[in-house]
């Protein structure tokens, strides 16, 4: 295993669906990191032996950087990075060329540059914090915009020549084609009867992700970790879309009584992968697949640590997910064909006799993310005060699983 230590930062690479090798080959990655004693972030552009080459951003901490760092990401070309600025009330994406450091900002969230380009698509984050994202706590009126002013968020388009955030789809939009609308509008009026007629379900959309190849996205539709003394019942819904949002297709719905998380593209950009019920048993849940259309749905794995899971670039039958345990973490290799766990690899996820949830500088996700060429993988460690990235070789490891 390598590490990549940035002294006296916090290391995070972003999220497990977004790439942070360039695209160009060269074996650089990206990184975020906070100084922990002025809560200042950077954007850190680092060679592939782990040599700091560029860094740049010096924005305020929030909450969400401690689980997504700042959304850095590449261009198409490898010639501009994309990353977080503002704050989750008034958010700010930030396009930087790397030679000659020119800034454009737009107002708005972005999480990852589309592997085609621009324009970029996504959600208010903010939302997610104000629903008690991150620490449990019911804030709305730290929402970037009230939650039932269903018309005026949902999934944006940002464009930066010209600077310009626009509203493509509604919240609304989403709500009034939902196969589950009768029953989401019942469950609200009960809300309402309950907690008085200005109130409604925190609906909103989120967690935005590209299939590889850039022509479609998956995105999430519901009411994601609300508080519980709210009492609403849980809305989840993964609907895929093309780059036009003309296709729009419900993927799979996890609403009300059934579970499931983390879902993302497979690299053959048909399928989705993710933890959800055993399409042809319910009542057990474990690792799962679905067409982008909701068709083909089929059980993997029994596996159901709710980790961050994703298939291999080089081998379809090569899954990698993570899960926490009582003394740290592991990165989980699966055969997607079997089902069966093929190796383990403990790894520090928490400082403390136990994992502080929510979003802090205590615990990490180790969010697995294979390289292009599917040899390594790029994970979050934690063992210290200042977390590090590791990278891991997958042929070594499976190797010794065989042993």
């Amino acid at each position: 295993m390598k590490t990549f230590p940035i002294p006296e930062r916090w290391c995070v690479h972003g999220y497990y669906t977004l790439c942070p090798y360039a695209p160009d080959g060269s074996g650089r990655f990206l990184a975020a990191g906070a100084d922990l004693e002025t809560n200042r972030t950077e954007v850190f552009v680092l060679s592939a032996e782990g040599k700091v080459l560029d860094q740049f951003g010096k924005v305020a901490v929030t909450p969400s950087f401690w689980h997504t760092g700042l959304w850095q990401s590449w261009s198409p070309d490898a010639r501009h990075v994309y990353y977080q600025a503002g704050t989750l009330q008034n958010p700010v994406t930030v396009r930087r060329e790397l030679a000659a450091g020119v800034e454009v900002k737009v107002k708005g969230d972005l999480e990852g540059c589309p592997p085609l380009g621009e324009p970029g698509v996504s959600s208010p984050h903010g939302l997610l914090y104000a629903a008690g994202y991150g620490d449990g706590k019911w804030k709305p009126e730290e929402a970037p915009v009230p939650f039932l002013e269903r018309k005026r968020h949902g999934i944006s388009l940002l464009t930066f020549d010209p600077p310009q955030e626009t509203l493509a789809l509604s919240t609304q939009d989403l709500l009034d084609r939902h196969p589950l609308r009768e029953k989401i509008l019942e469950a609200e009026q009960e809300l309402k009867d309950r907690l008085g007629p200005e109130e409604g379900l925190t609906l909103m959309t989120y967690c935005v992700r590209w299939s590889p190849d850039g022509k479609r996205f998956l995105f999430y539709f519901g009411n994601h970790c609300v508080v519980p003394e709210r009492g609403e019942p849980r809305i989840a819904t993964v609907f895929t879309s093309d780059r036009e949002m003309k296709e729009i297709h419900m993927a799979i719905d996890l609403s009300f009584e059934r579970r499931g998380v983390h879902w993302g593209w497979q690299p053959d950009n048909e399928r989705l992968i993710g933890y959800g019920p055993d399409p042809e048993n319910p009542e057990r849940q474990g690792l799962i697949e679905v067409r982008y259309d909701g068709t083909r749905a089929r059980w993997i794995s029994p596996h159901n640590s709710g980790g961050h899971p994703s298939v291999s670039p080089a081998n379809p039958d090569l899954v990698v997910t993570d899960e926490g345990s009582p003394t740290g973490g592991n990165v989980v290799f699966i055969s997607k064909r079997t089902g069966d766990i093929l190796q383990k690899v403990p790894l520090p996820k928490f400082i403390g006799d136990k994992e502080v949830k929510g979003g802090n500088p205590l615990r990490i996700c180790h969010h697995p993310v294979f390289s292009p060429d599917g040899k390594r993988i790029l994970v979050n460690t934690l063992p210290g005060h200042h977390a590090q990235l590791a990278e891991l070789d997958v042929e070594t490891l499976l190797r010794r699983s065989q042993l």
